[in-house]
């Protein structure tokens, strides 16, 4: 069965129509005027459908076209059934764009649509309250127009959206915003910002409760010790409580050597800014080290200082001798006697790489990345016989820090590991 629409079903109707006017005028015996009259009603007849369409396309509001005749039943019908689906298909993107939307506002940060330009092409409400824009009045403003804040300018400038940036809101001053920002799709970008001022507060309560109680510690700490060792001396050496005594002592050393690093700690987090322009010698300083391996070490471990000559490093001496003494320290505690310690300090084609390895009992891969948190430690057990206080490797992470580097650790469970750091190229000056 053809097609009612078919190219040979229209052709076939038109061919039938000329045939018509032609047999109309073989009979009146004026076949090329009847036939071109025929025509031109043909034609005039095609005109009128085509202003109804055009009609109903541009000017009718009606939804359903007009009755349609002959051949134009078939594209009345069509364009019908092609609205059709278009309105369906608008329905469901309203319905997947108004879902987005609402998506976007259930989220705890404020978010923000840009283009290439960055102008905003959409925010939610929580951008509106913690940014101040004014919506849909600030559609297509740039955001650095509404954001004046230089560090923001600095921060779109360099386009190295890699770390987040923190600053305070637009809209006031006591708040503390975390900016992150993201390319997507066409060169769009999409602005995150979080309020942290809760964190920010609740992260400078822990740092002044830690250091006042570090502080505050320090005193009956010392009292308490001395009073331990005078009642030590007291006692006969057979005496049943000289091991209570001094088992007591040795507490009392391990909780005041915490202290110590807590309080070393909340200096290091503090001095944020430390001045960068002075040189270390890293010879002399290596030179310490290693008599403090000595001390440490005894006759039970061998020791291998290496150094490169004339390779001196920019910053704080004493952050960068705090996290070096740190990482010694830790290959001895968590080696067996008899084992290899060998520190090197040598340049590499990234900087200056300082380097601790051991032949220690090694670190499984999953405790690894946790290494550096405060007072995380791998075995409870071995640390408290070891005297360890789970803070030495959290001093070499906020020193480095500040000396724009990083701790790098590699280990083998059984049969050791290496803690090393790259001082920068910048940092560096060699004689």
């Amino acid at each position: 069965m053809l097609n009612s629409y078919s190219g040979f079903r229209l052709f076939f109707r038109l061919a039938l129509l000329l045939t018509l006017f032609m047999c109309v005028g073989a009979l009146l015996g004026h076949i090329a005027i009847v036939t071109l009259l025929g025509t031109i009603g043909l034609l005039a007849w095609h005109y009128r459908q085509i202003t109804r369409l055009n009609f109903w396309l541009w000017k009718d509001k009606k939804l359903t076209p007009p009755q349609g005749q002959g051949s134009w039943e078939g594209v009345f019908n069509g364009i019908y059934r092609l609205q059709g689906k278009n309105r369906r298909r608008v329905g469901q993107l309203a319905t997947l764009l108004a879902r987005f939307r609402q998506g976007a506002e259930a989220l705890p940060d404020a978010a923000v649509v840009l283009d290439a330009e960055l102008n905003i092409l959409w925010c939610n409400k929580l951008a509106q309250l913690i940014l101040g824009f004014v919506w849909p009045q600030d559609s297509g403003q740039r955001i650095d127009n509404l954001i004046r804040h230089p560090d923001f300018s600095d921060y779109l400038k360099k386009a190295d959206f890699k770390e987040p940036l923190e600053m305070p809101s637009p809209v006031s001053d006591k708040r503390l915003l975390e900016i992150r920002l993201m390319i997507y799709g066409d060169r769009q970008l999409l602005l995150i910002a979080r309020d942290i001022t809760r964190i920010h507060q609740l992260e400078g309560m822990r740092k002044d409760f830690v250091a006042n109680v570090s502080h505050e510690l320090k005193t009956p700490l010392t009292v308490l010790q001395g009073y331990l060792e005078i009642m030590q001396s007291m006692e006969e050496d057979d005496s049943p409580n000289q091991k209570p005594l001094s088992l007591m002592q040795q507490q009392t050393l391990r909780m005041q050597s915490m202290v110590e690093q807590l309080l070393a700690l909340s200096r290091i987090e503090d001095a944020v800014d430390i001045d960068l322009s002075k040189t270390v010698n890293m010879k002399l300083m290596m030179d310490i080290l290693k008599e403090e391996a000595k001390a440490l070490a005894g006759d039970e471990y061998t020791l291998a200082f290496n150094c490169e000559a004339g390779l001196n490093a920019h910053g704080s001496e004493i952050q960068l001798r705090s996290a070096c003494s740190n990482l010694i320290s830790n290959a001895l505690r968590y080696t067996a006697p008899g084992g290899v310690i060998t520190v090197t300090w040598r340049s590499v084609a990234t900087g200056g790489l300082f380097s601790v390895k051991d032949t220690g009992v090694g670190i499984a891969p999953q405790h690894i990345n946790r290494l550096t948190e405060r007072f995380y430690r791998v075995d409870d057990a071995r640390s408290s016989k070891t005297g360890g206080t789970g803070l030495g490797l959290a001093i070499a992470k906020h020193a480095l820090s500040h000396h724009h580097s990083e701790l790098n650790v590699t280990s083998e469970y059984g049969k050791g590991s290496t803690f090393s750091f790259i001082i920068p190229l910048h940092l560096l000056d060699r004689q």
